[in-house]
Order: C-alpha cells, then structure tokens, then sequence
C-alpha cells in the first residue's frame, strides 16, 4: 500500500506558517519530559492563584488542542476542517466534576452538541464520558455489587435517567454517540448501562457506541461476548476502539490492591490486540460499526489494507477513523484526501477546566514513544518544504 502519511503538504494544508511554527515550539516543549512536569505544576499553581495567565495558555496549548472555550467558538474550526473533508467531534472536555448540577450541566451540553451536529454534515458524532452524567464512586460501586444506600440508589437512577435522555435524543434526530471508556473499575457499570441503551436504541442502526481500551487483555473477549447477545436479540453494535489512556493508574491499582493486571504486558501485545480486534470487527460488519481512534500509522494502514482486501468501500458509513485535535494531521488530513471516512476528537470548554485534558495530552505525548519525534519531523519537514517552493 502506498504511504500516504508521509504527504505534508495535504497534512498540514490548513496551517498557515505562523501556525505552524508555534505547533514546532509546542512539540519541541513536550519533547522535554521534565519541562512538561515543571510547566504542568507552574499552570496549575498559576491557575488555583487566579494569576492572569489564561491569555498566554489560550495563544499556545488551548488554542493548538481546543476547538474554542464554548461550542460557538469551535464552529469556525469545524467548517475549515470540513473544507479538507475532515469532520468534528465536538467534545466538551469538562472533567473530573462531582456535584449534580455539574452533571446537569453536561449533560444539557451533550444534548445541546446532539443538536449541533444534526445540523451540521461536518459533525457525524457526538460524545460524552460516563463520569460526565454520574460520580466515579457510584460506578465503582455497581461494578463491585455493592449495596447503596437510599441516596446513592436515588442518585444512581438519575445516571440512568440522564443515559436515557442523551441516547433517546441521539436515536430520535439520528445522530450517532461515542460513549467514552474509563478506568477499569468502574468500565464494568458503563459497559452494562451503554448494552442496555444499544438493545433500545440500536434496532434499526448504530446510534449507540462504546469504548474499547485494548490496553485491555480481556476486551475482544468481551466484544465476542457481547456479539453474540446482540445477534440473539436483535440489536447492532458501534464501537470506538483505542488502545487505551490510563495505563500507569491501571498498574499501579493492581499493585496495590493485589490482583492482576488488565493490561497487556507488552507494548507489542497491545498492538496485536488491537489489529485482531479491527480484523474481528471487519469480518462482522453486520452487525458491527467501527471508529478506530488511533495515531498508530502501522494500524492505520492495517486497516485500509483490510478493507481494500474484502472490498470495502472507503466511504462505507460503518467505518470511521479517529484522531484528537492538533495530533496526528499527517493520518488524519491524508485519510481525507484518500476518500476515507474520518473525524478529530474537538475538545472545547472553559480554559481552567479544560487544562486537566491539555495537560494529559503533553503527558501522552510525551510518554507515547515515537509520537512527539514524528510530529516534529512531519513539521520540519513541512516547514522545509515551503522554503524550497
């Protein structure tokens, strides 16, 4: 197959050189792991002190990872990147709330984000985590059988309730949801509310989609599992599959509390882990529908090799490709130009709550080997490029 990553001319298209030299200096910045340790704790402190320093994050980090500050702001990004045939997610990257007006909160953000990509071509999904509607202790709970109280009891039916609503809405102006996977302790109470939302809502069509973290040793097992429910009662199956965000938690968890790992022991585990899933997805497009959030070129051109192999059109609806904001525009943008069905995850919100989600980002980047070196040298190359033109 052609390498059609290496194309940076249609990669980063829409960048203007200013641009793009400031995607040069954060990359350079994230290369530098205790760079990003120091710079992770000067933001926060300058933020909990209400230091004037948003402007600052806003020109650089937010404005390179983030779509906008509200879902208004983003429609710009939105309609540019549609330009080049890549569509949005727009995805409200609000974490780690607690309190039930937060969870409101989301959860009429959600509906208001249903809305906005019903009308917008350029917006085929839209998304949310099940910590947005619910706290992360009730999940907890669930999954460990263990008993509520009158309150908890109370407090988890209007998780439920707030699941229903986002879904119903979702089914009713036929735009599909990517339900977000989490920690594993709490993935087992996500992944029963979201089956019993795929039985209801996912009769006629994929509206409803899980999450698979194929970090996970266990999770094509459940996807065969979960199959087989599906093609006895009757209902279709979406997916996003991932490799997977919370590794160093995951480990450390186990460690502590004495029980094994859910987690690959290898990075090359997880990989095979991953392909087999695609190709199991593949073989069963029936009654599955895949979205492949990944950064992973190798996997990448796995998948369009399957797909040009058992025919598939490049177009076909039940599958997409993924990738975050400001990552990855090399897959992204040249999957476009190639007829390929993808989206970029657009994550908006309030610059002081949306700086857990940045800070993650430089994290990953800085952690997930070859990627900061490849979006460098993508850039330089570029950036080489125009000169020479």
């Amino acid at each position: 197959m052609d390498k059609i990553f290496n194309n940076t001319q249609v990669a980063f298209s829409l960048k203007s050189d200013t641009e793009l030299d400031r995607a040069y200096f954060l990359f350079k910045m994230i290369a530098n792991q205790p760079l990003v340790r120091i710079g992770t704790a000067v933001t926060n402190f300058a933020l909990k002190a209400n230091l004037p320093v948003e402007g600052l994050i806003r020109a650089t980090v937010f404005d390179h990872f983030c779509g906008g500050v509200n879902e208004e702001d983003c429609l710009s990004v939105v309609d540019k990147m549609y330009t080049k045939g890549v569509s949005s997610v727009l995805d409200y990257s609000v974490e780690g709330k607690e309190e039930e007006d937060q969870f409101d909160a989301a959860l009429k953000m959600t509906l208001k984000t249903i809305e906005f990509a019903k009308e917008r071509m350029a917006i085929p999904f839209a998304v949310f985590k099940p910590t947005g509607l619910g706290r992360f202790e009730l999940y907890e709970k669930v999954g460990n059988k263990e008993a509520f109280t009158a309150d908890e009891q109370a407090e988890w039916n209007r998780v439920l309730a707030r699941f229903d609503l986002v879904c119903q809405e979702g089914h009713k102006k036929d735009v599909a949801l990517l339900i977000d996977g989490e920690e594993s302790w709490m993935q087992d109470a996500a992944d029963a509310i979201v089956t019993d939302m795929m039985r209801k809502y996912n009769k006629e069509k994929t509206i409803v989609f899980n999450t698979l973290q194929l970090y996970r040793w266990d999770r094509l097992d459940y996807l065969k599992q979960l199959h087989e429910v599906a093609k006895t009662e009757g209902f279709f199956i979406g997916m996003k599959i991932v490799r997977g965000a919370y590794m160093e938690k995951e480990n450390v968890r186990a460690t502590e509390k004495g029980y094994p790992t859910p987690i690959c022991a290898t990075k090359e585990a997880t990989d095979i882990n991953y392909d087999e899933t695609v190709k199991y997805m593949l073989d069963h497009l029936d009654l599955l529908s895949i979205f492949a959030g990944t950064h992973n070129e190798a996997s990448t051109y796995k998948l369009m090799e399957l797909m040009q192999s058992k025919g598939i059109a490049a177009k076909d609806e039940r599958i997409w490709f993924g990738q975050l904001y400001g990552m990855s525009d090399n897959i992204s943008y040249n999957l476009a130009e190639n007829g390929y069905n993808v989206a970029k995850y657009l994550p908006f919100g309030p610059v002081k709550d949306v700086m857990p989600y940045l800070i993650r980002r430089a994290e990953e980047n800085t952690s997930v080997a070859g990627q900061t070196s490849r979006e460098l040298e993508m850039i330089k190359a570029e950036r080489k490029r125009r000169k020479e033109a």
